[in-house]
């Protein structure tokens, strides 16, 4: 942990992320499915469900290509997030210009404009730097290919008797166990 200020001076701790430690109780293929099992758990009076984790494993990196890369696209694209741009300035611009020098929806239209023919130059500029490279648009997504649902030991016979999972517990791997030479079985 570390020790940060406060807004007023005084000292707050921040917890850096662990993996959870406990018993895999059950492994399901969709992040939905392990969900809807947490959901089961908590919907049961006096399950102790903050000391339930969902961890993703074997995490993969996905591009999913969401069509081709034009001029078209690039402007449009170029434009859309300039007006967005632009309808963030004006507002704020607006609203704190005082009430005898506001400048009225004028000022608003011409920032949004304004904004949008600046993100038009800037995608065309940044489609014709990239346009031998990448010829494509897509999205990234990082995705597990199973979730666990991870309880303390105390309650994992019970977690198990609520969804109906006859498995056999499989301790949680952490990075203690592994810089000890204890492992023990995966995940």
């Amino acid at each position: 942990m570390t020790n940060t200020q406060g807004l007023l001076g005084g000292g707050r701790r921040v917890a850096f992320p662990t993996l959870p430690t406990g018993d895999v109780i059950a492994t399901y293929d969709t992040y939905q499915e392990a969900q809807s099992a947490v959901d089961k758990l908590a919907e049961t009076e006096g399950f102790p469900v903050q000391t339930t984790a969902i961890v993703g494993n074997d995490m993969k990196s996905v591009e999913r290509v969401t069509g081709r890369l034009s001029w078209g696209r690039a402007a449009g694209a170029g434009a859309a997030s300039g007006l967005w741009l632009g309808l963030l300035f004006g507002l704020v611009t607006t609203i704190f210009t005082p009430a005898n020098a506001n400048p009225g929806t004028g000022y608003l239209f011409g920032a949004v404009l304004l904004g949008a023919a600046f993100g038009i130059v800037f995608g065309l500029i940044s489609y014709a730097v990239s346009r031998n490279r990448r010829d494509f648009s897509s999205v990234m997504q990082v995705i597990a290919s199973t979730y666990s649902i991870v309880v303390p030991p105390e309650v994992a016979n019970r977690a198990r008797n609520i969804l109906g999972v006859t498995e056999t517990a499989t301790p949680m791997v952490t990075p203690q166990h592994l810089d000890e030479g204890t492992a023990g079985p995966t995940v």
